[in-house]
């Protein structure tokens, strides 16, 4: 489900739809230089550290499916379910706050364990 019509929910969508397919440059039109993103890893600030953060993730990414999406003037929310290389079901959520047309503010929910774990098989062999 998702709610048209919401600024916030435009740029959010355009950035989703850029690092689902694979465009991490056109991902990172959409977010503001000073982003400040608060993910499960920890805390990451400016950009820089936003790419090495999602740049790899859209790397691996195999499948994406937008659950749902909601937003307003300022803020959106996004539910999506994706299937990683390593991990072959990985949902998360995103809220995202939206300045100046980019995204200044995001925090992003999924679940490390099983990318943990995987990466730990992965070393084991």
């Amino acid at each position: 489900m998702t709610d048209p019509g919401s600024a916030a929910l435009d740029v959010a969508l355009a950035y989703h739809r850029a690092w689902t397919g694979h465009d991490i440059e056109l991902a990172m039109s959409y977010v503001a230089d000073d982003i400040v993103c608060q993910a499960p890893p920890g805390r990451l600030e400016g950009i820089a550290a936003f790419r090495a953060f999602m740049g790899p993730f859209s790397q691996i990414l195999t499948r994406s499916e937008l659950i749902a999406a909601f937003g307003d003037d300022t803020t959106a929310v996004l539910m999506y379910d994706t299937d990683t290389v390593p991990v072959p079901d990985a949902p998360g959520a995103e809220r995202l706050t939206i300045r100046d047309g980019r995204i200044s503010h995001m925090r992003i929910i999924f679940d490390r364990a099983p990318f943990d774990a995987a990466r730990q098989a992965a070393a084991s062999r």
